[in-house]
C-alpha cells in the first residue's frame, strides 16, 4: 500500500540523497543546495501518459513550448520517468544516441531540447504544440491517452521544472543536454512510488495536492542528479566533479558559505592548503572558470535576489556581496549581468 508523502519527507528525502551522494563531505552539499536554491528550482506541470503500441509522441523544444507551460521561468526543464513498458527515447539536435528507456527510469533535458517517444525506433511524428498549455482550471497532474490501438501498456509521467539562468547557475551550465538515471540494479523504486502516491493524493482533489507534485518533481530532479553524479568517473572535470574534489570541494564552500567576504587567491589557496599556482590550474581546469571570476559571478548570482526585495537600497545589496561601494558593484554587476542593477531590478515584480 502506497504512503502519501507531506512535503516534510521530500525535504527529508533530499537531504538523505545529497548526503549519499558526497557522503561525509557536507562542504560540497551545501554547496549544490544553496545553487538550487539561489536558481529557483521550482515544480511546474505534470502529464500523466498512458499509451498504446505503437507509440509516437514527440516533446517539442522548450524554446517553443516553454513560456507556455510556465510564464516567465528563465528555463523549463523536461523530465520524463517511465512507469510501466518501454520505448525509445530519441532526442532532437542534441548530439546523442537514441535511448532504451524502461521501467523507472529517469530522462532530463536541461537546455530544454525537443525529443520523441517511439516503439519502433525511426518511426516520426510532429508534435501537437496545442497540447502544452494547461486548460484553465484543470487540476494536475494532465490525464492524456495515446494511441487507439488496444488497451494502454505504457505509462509514462512528464514533469517540468522551472528555474532561473540567469545572471548565473552553474548547476545547469554543467549538466549535459541528456541526462540518464537508470533504475538502480538492486530494483529501488522509490520514484515511482513516490509518482504514484502524489497521482493518488491528486486524485482525491485533497488541498495543497498541486504542491506536493511540485515538490515531487523537484525531488525527482536531484536524485537524478544525484545518480548522475555517482556516474561520473574518478577523472571527470566540471563543476559537480568539482564538488567532489576535496580541495576544489572546500573552495567552493568557502565562495558560498561566505560570499561578501574579501576572498583573494592567496587567501583560498591557503586555506584549500594549496600553492597559489597549482591552486589557480587545478581550479580553472575543474570548474572552468578562474576562482576570482566565479567568485564575482556568484555575487552577481546573489545580489540579483536581493535586488527583487522592495525594501533594500542598491548601496545595502553592494555590502551584502563584497562591495565597499554602489559604484563599484553597479560596474561590477553591469559587466557581469549586463545591465544596471536599477534596470534588473526593474524588470521583473518585487518580490518574484
Amino acid at each position: 500500500m502506497l504512503a502519501v508523502f507531506s512535503v516534510g519527507i521530500f525535504s527529508q528525502i533530499v537531504r538523505t540523497d545529497l548526503q549519499t551522494v558526497f557522503g561525509r563531505r557536507k562542504r560540497a552539499v551545501d554547496v549544490l543546495s544553496d545553487v538550487l536554491r539561489a536558481v529557483r528550482l521550482t515544480g511546474a506541470v505534470f502529464f500523466d501518459f498512458r499509451a498504446s503500441e505503437p507509440l509516437r509522441a514527440q516533446t517539442p523544444s522548450m524554446a517553443l513550448v516553454g513560456q507556455r507551460l510556465v510564464p516567465g521561468a528563465g528555463q523549463v526543464i523536461p523530465f520524463h520517468i517511465m512507469m510501466r513498458g518501454r520505448c525509445w527515447v530519441e532526442a532532437i539536435d542534441a548530439g546523442v544516441p537514441p535511448l532504451e528507456f524502461h521501467e523507472g527510469d529517469i530522462v532530463v533535458y536541461p537546455h530544454g531540447h525537443g525529443h520523441i517517444f517511439v516503439t519502433n525506433l525511426g518511426d516520426r511524428v510532429a508534435p501537437d504544440l496545442d497540447a502544452y498549455r494547461r486548460p484553465s482550471g484543470q487540476p494536475l497532474p494532465i490525464m492524456v491517452n495515446l494511441g487507439d490501438h488496444g488497451p494502454p501498456v505504457l505509462r509514462f509521467v512528464c514533469g517540468y521544472l522551472a528555474c532561473d539562468t540567469a545572471p548565473f547557475n552553474p548547476l545547469l551550465d554543467a549538466l549535459p543536454s541528456q541526462v540518464v538515471a537508470r533504475r538502480p540494479p538492486e530494483g529501488n523504486h522509490i520514484e515511482v512510488d513516490l509518482i504514484y502516491a502524489a497521482v493518488i493524493e491528486s486524485e482525491t482533489h485533497r488541498p495543497g495536492g498541486e504542491a506536493i507534485l511540485a515538490r515531487l518533481s523537484e525531488l525527482l530532479f536531484v536524485r537524478a542528479i544525484r545518480r548522475f553524479i555517482e556516474t561520473l568517473p574518478e577523472n571527470s572535470e566540471g563543476w559537480l566533479a568539482g564538488l567532489r574534489d576535496p580541495h576544489i570541494g572546500r573552495a567552493l564552500q568557502l565562495i558560498h558559505g561566505d560570499p561578501a567576504r574579501n576572498w583573494t587567491l592567496e587567501g583560498l589557496a591557503r586555506e584549500c592548503g594549496m600553492s597559489r599556482a597549482v591552486f589557480a590550474e587545478r581550479f580553472a581546469r575543474m570548474v572552468g572558470d578562474t576562482p576570482m571570476r566565479y567568485l564575482a559571478r556568484w555575487r552577481m548570482q546573489v545580489a540579483s535576489h536581493l535586488l527583487f526585495q522592495p525594501n533594500i537600497a542598491v548601496e545595502a545589496v553592494a555590502e551584502q556581496v563584497g562591495y565597499r561601494s554602489e559604484a563599484s558593484f553597479s560596474r561590477a554587476f553591469k559587466n557581469i549581468v549586463g545591465t544596471s542593477p536599477g534596470s534588473w531590478r526593474r524588470s521583473r515584480p518585487s518580490g518574484s
